[in-house]
């Protein structure tokens, strides 16, 4: 019998901590017994809306870009991004001293494009409704003779990615379930390699907004399927088909998906930012919209949360947030 290595290992995850001990913040991990006590379980919250940019995303940018060769970095890097990713190899490439042009789209948040440009990248949009990301960087990438850094799909990135739910293991133990969000599905790939690999029986399950349910639909068929492009407020989660690699992993990994609404996740930010006290992005708080509605079931006794960013500017907060919704 023979058997085929995974594309990303457990191996792959403990190498990107490595690489990023020292350039990556080690997040905090909060606890809240008024949460605790509302869904009956004891919830550890790895808050990655304090990672530098605000997100996770710059564990999979950096581990990637770290590892191109010098007369690849010489020349620059390209990427394509709703925002996090973008500014996450913007400010790797200055890291790395080299420079990155990003394609955005058009109606990304204007807080997300600042902050790209803010660390040195140069900043190309598209129609998301109508444009191909993938094509434009492509182009973009061959006519400058640039390296494209994707934002999920490459093994550099998930493995990156995936270090958020290593250190969290690592600082408090075994979890019996972690919920994650979903949207290319790198950082749940990435999770999920490390968690099933130290502990097989934890139940791993990704979050994703209702009208983006591009990933449980591709699980329920076997096979990658794609939707419209979501109009939902979780823009870091508006993607229309899943990648390719991280399926491969998700697929084989994942005990399941939960959807939640847009409603709930205002809810979930609401509720972080009055009784935890921190600021979510919409797409950073779906795992915890899953927990305060049940959706993700009957919760076990210990629960991991990715919380994955916190990147949104205080006149959207308070529109999304505020009483009218």
């Amino acid at each position: 019998m023979t058997t085929t290595t995974p594309p990303v290992t457990l191996d792959d995850v403990r190498a990107a901590a490595a690489r990023l001990e020292g350039v990556a913040h080690r997040t905090p991990v909060l606890r809240s017994r008024t949460l605790d006590a509302l869904v009956g379980a004891e919830v550890h919250l790895k808050c990655e809306n304090f990672q530098r940019v605000g997100a996770f995303k710059f564990r999979g940018a950096y581990n990637a870009a770290s590892r191109l060769a010098p007369e690849q970095l010489e020349r620059g890097i390209a990427a394509y991004s709703s925002g996090n990713h973008a500014q996450a190899v913007a400010l790797a490439a200055r890291e790395l001293g080299t420079t990155a042009v990003i394609v955005m789209p058009e109606d990304a948040p204007p807080s997300k494009r600042a902050a790209t440009e803010g660390y040195g990248a140069e900043v190309v949009t598209y129609d998301r409704y109508s444009g191909d990301r993938v094509a434009v960087a492509e182009a973009l990438a061959a006519e400058r003779g640039l390296t494209l850094v994707p934002p999920y799909d490459h093994p550099h990135v998930i493995a990156g990615q995936g270090t958020a739910a290593l250190e969290l293991l690592e600082d408090v133990g075994e979890l019996d379930a972690l919920l994650a969000p979903v949207g290319g599905g790198g950082l749940i790939a990435g999770s999920a390699t490390a968690v099933k690999a130290l502990h097989p029986g934890t139940r791993v399950l990704g979050v994703e907004p209702e009208a983006g349910d591009d990933t449980k639909r591709s699980l329920e068929a076997g096979h990658r399927i794609s939707v419209p492009v979501p109009r939902t407020i979780a823009d870091g989660q508006a993607l229309h088909t899943p990648g390719e690699l991280t399926f491969s992993l998700n697929r084989r990994l994942l005990d399941g998906i939960v959807l939640v609404g847009d409603d709930e996740i205002r809810d979930a930010m609401r509720f972080a930012f009055e009784r935890l006290k921190i600021v979510l992005e919409p797409s950073g708080a779906t795992p915890l919209a899953a927990l305060l509605t049940g959706r993700a079931g009957p919760l076990p006794r210990r629960v991991g949360l990715i919380l994955s960013g916190g990147n949104i500017d205080a006149g959207r907060f308070a529109r999304l947030c505020g009483t009218d919704g």
